[in-house]
């Protein structure tokens, strides 16, 4: 079960976007795992893919049509991930959006596919494209949870957020949803996630607004350390508002932004939070670094020890993983005299060993509850991050070894 996560009761719809969900029989039958988000022609979108080298095909594909034409369809199918498929991948991705654009009188070229789910598998593009019609005859406005709900694959349940603002008098809406709960340690976004506004923004604009706010959101988070061949993050605009954002240095742009920052780190941690097989929610803050990327690796390297993840599994304690953790992060000169670390409130580690107030009790306290921050002041500079993840539980051992059963 999620971790301090709810289903939303209520999501905004964003005038110019159109969803719908189908069967498609992909894995499984009785599953919605088909996707389609229709895009309205005056819209702008931008997007971030994995870096990871062994990319999808519908990366490869999707990255080629967003260079040559505006997106009008997003056509996303789980429970394969058309991943590791070679040539023949990629000529099942363009066929299936061949079939859409033919359906529906666009470009191929303007409809963009996403998959998620086993890798090395041969898609079934014959069960997508039948279920197109159907599809393009059910879009709508209000069916953002329903795809939330199709695009997950080991999710226990879907991720969506909306923000409305008001800017000059107008109602601003940000809606977004995303998938995702192993394989994280993203590269650049993580594995799915679709979010889009009504405001007016050009693409340059929009993108550079994009890549700022998946720095501290999706570029924030790992469950495993893994970083998936699939990823991909959309942020369209659709125009629909009168209101036009042209520049990152108005008040308006500001508090867009504000906004545009709250839905992606709601999705990053919601992600974190419906982790495999995760019972706990970690904070990990650094402080006191000479750079904010120092900061990430040393919280990144907390994060990823599977000592210190298991340990928070038990509700053990043992802050000699933590202390461990630290000083093997890849940071020079790193004075340990200088560094306090602290679970929850409670100092466990200052002038280079344990802290003299500090009892097996009051960490125990803090270990057993649902969401623990752990704080690392590393005294050198005044550069911070915080980075998300879970615990390390044998839910998510045995989810990741039977995931193709």
């Amino acid at each position: 079960m999620a971790v301090g996560l709810k289903i939303a009761s209520k999501i905004t719809s964003v005038p110019g976007i159109k969803l719908a969900v189908a069967k498609a029989g992909i894995k499984y039958n009785n599953k919605n795992d088909v996707t389609l988000i229709a895009i309205n022609a005056e819209a702008h979108c931008a997007a971030v893919f994995t870096q990871n080298k062994f990319c999808a095909a519908p990366v490869i594909v999707a990255k080629k049509h967003l260079s040559e034409a505006q997106p009008k369809y997003l056509l996303i199918n789980t429970g394969n991930a058309n991943a590791g498929t070679g040539d023949d991948g990629i000529a099942r991705a363009e066929k299936s959006c061949h079939a859409l654009a033919e359906l529906t009188g666009v470009s191929a070229n303007s409809v963009l596919p996403f998959s998620t789910g086993v890798i090395g598998m041969t898609l079934p593009d014959d069960k997508i494209i039948a279920v197109l019609p159907a599809m393009v005859d059910a879009l709508q406005e209000n069916a953002w949870l329903d795809a939330a709900s199709a695009i997950m694959t080991t999710d226990t349940m879907p991720k969506a957020y909306s923000k409305t603002l008001v800017l000059n008098g107008e109602n601003i809406v940000i809606t977004g949803i995303a998938k995702g709960a192993g394989m994280i340690k993203p590269n650049m976004a993580t594995l799915l996630a679709y979010v889009a506004t009504n405001a007016n923004i050009e693409k340059p604009l929009l993108q550079m607004m994009l890549e700022t706010v998946v720095k501290p959101s999706f570029n924030s988070i790992t469950v495993d350390s893994d970083t998936s061949t699939n990823d991909a993050c959309i942020l369209i605009a659709t125009g629909k508002a009168t209101l036009s954002i042209n520049n990152l240095e108005s008040h308006t742009a500001q508090v867009f932004m504000d906004g545009l920052r709250e839905v992606f780190i709601f999705l990053a941690q919601a992600l974190v939070r419906d982790a495999e097989g995760a019972t706990k929610f970690i904070a990990v803050r650094v402080e006191q670094g000479r750079s904010e990327e120092e900061c990430r690796e040393v919280a990144y390297t907390i994060a990823h020890s599977p000592l210190v993840k298991t340990a928070f599994f038990a509700s053990d304690p043992n802050w000699g993983r933590v202390l461990a953790a630290v000083g093997r992060a890849p940071v020079d000169d790193l004075d340990v005299q200088a560094i306090s670390i602290y679970l929850g409130d409670v100092c466990i580690v200052e002038s280079g060993g344990r802290a003299a107030s500090y009892t097996e009790e009051q960490g125990l306290e803090v270990m057993r509850q649902d969401d623990v921050a752990v704080k690392v002041v590393l005294g050198r500079g005044e550069a911070s991050a915080t980075i998300w993840t879970s615990d390390l539980s044998y839910e998510y051992v045995k989810i990741n070894a039977e995931y193709r059963t």
